[in-house]
């Protein structure tokens, strides 16, 4: 992803820093890009493989706190931007296996993301169920892509709540 197109997405949202930070609006982009890439790790993991190949380079301090907090304060619009910016069938006509009787082949799939269990979020998504107990686990949203059949791009996605225990919560 170009940076002229992170940095146009950044200011069409407002989410450019207003003032010289140790982590810039741009890098928490990438950053955040890079967390969905290794979803397994936090953000101090990801920081690191990001910054590994810089070696010798003074690189600032950056605590999970720190982290957390540049992904807080550039929130979820620029994200959003750039997604919009991206997604689509991207075939041609001729693309084998994008069309079958002249119309474009998709899939729908979905899956469960743990979210974070604090009571902000536990208030607007509940928590998860087995069958020993009522409440138990993380709390999940439900994650639904639309994705085209002949290229695998993604069209589109919603989150939402993962069970209709709570269909006043607002999520989607």
């Amino acid at each position: 992803m170009p940076f002229e197109m992170v940095d146009e997405v950044l200011i069409e949202c407002g989410a450019t820093q207003q003032r010289l930070r140790k982590l810039p609006a741009r890098v928490v982009v990438y950053l955040l890009l890079a967390a969905a890439l290794f979803e397994e790790c936090g953000y101090p993991t990801v920081w690191s493989k990001l910054t590994g190949a810089l070696g010798s380079l003074p690189l600032p301090k950056i605590t999970a706190t720190g982290l957390w907090h540049a992904r807080c304060r550039l929130g979820v619009r620029p994200l959003r931007a750039l997604f919009d910016l991206l997604r689509g069938p991207a075939s041609a006509v001729r693309t084998a296996g994008a069309r079958w009787a002249g119309l474009l082949v998709v899939a729908v799939d979905g899956t469960y993301l743990d979210v974070a269990d604090d009571p902000d979020v536990r208030a607007k998504l509940g928590k998860g169920a087995n069958q020993y107990t009522a409440a138990s686990g993380y709390p999940q949203v439900l994650l639904i892509a639309l994705v085209a059949g002949g290229t695998r791009t993604v069209i589109d996605a919603v989150f939402g709540p993962a069970s209709p225990a709570n269909p006043s919560s607002g999520v989607a």
